[in-house]
């Protein structure tokens, strides 16, 4: 004869888990979302450009913005309706992210960090300078850890880009101090 076995107790989850793991299999909402509200944006500020229709005609500065953000907004619906009837994006055949893994935050925050440094010191130490640290931080951020080459390589990279760019395509970058140099 069998003894009955002792039910396992179930750890209690909290009310918002059935709601997290619907969104979690659905994450495509959050591109949809991200569409529409990219789509509202541009359709709010196509419509707030100031255009004479007399002087231009019927075709002015606002008619592609008005398109793509239409689109925009089209594309976002779509592609909700599309993830409630059960559709889901799918992989890349050579894909090899594990969704189940968590986000590598520090990558991500010292990326950031690299940007919004480069954001700030492109004015006062000129493009060269600072596309330099963007390149190498970027670099080391990802996990290159060549203490002597990525530098070089990283200046080398800024000054190549800051001579196409200013130089030969005429799109002017701040020189900062090697303005007189380069």
């Amino acid at each position: 004869m069998k003894t009955p076995q002792k039910p396992t107790p179930t750890p209690q989850t909290s009310p918002r888990t059935p709601l997290k793991a619907w969104l979690r299999e659905r994450s495509e909402f959050g591109v949809g979302a991200l569409l529409f509200l990219l789509g509202v944006l541009v359709l709010t500020d196509a419509l707030t450009l100031d255009a004479d229709l007399a002087g231009r005609g019927p075709v002015g500065p606002a008619t592609v913005p008005l398109v793509v953000g239409c689109g925009l907004l089209v594309v976002a619906v779509l592609l909700s309706v599309d993830v409630l009837r059960g559709g889901r994006g799918e992989a890349e055949a050579g894909e090899d992210v594990d969704l189940t893994e968590p986000a590598d935050w520090r990558t991500v925050l010292l990326l950031a960090g690299v940007f919004l440094a480069f954001a700030v010191l492109i004015g006062p130490v000129g493009f060269p300078v600072a596309g330099a640290l963007l390149f190498w931080g970027a670099a080391y951020a990802l996990g290159s850890r060549h203490v002597h080459r990525d530098p070089l390589i990283a200046a080398a990279l800024s000054l190549l880009t800051y001579v196409v760019f200013d130089k030969l395509l005429g799109v002017p970058l701040p020189g900062g101090p090697l303005m007189g140099v380069i």
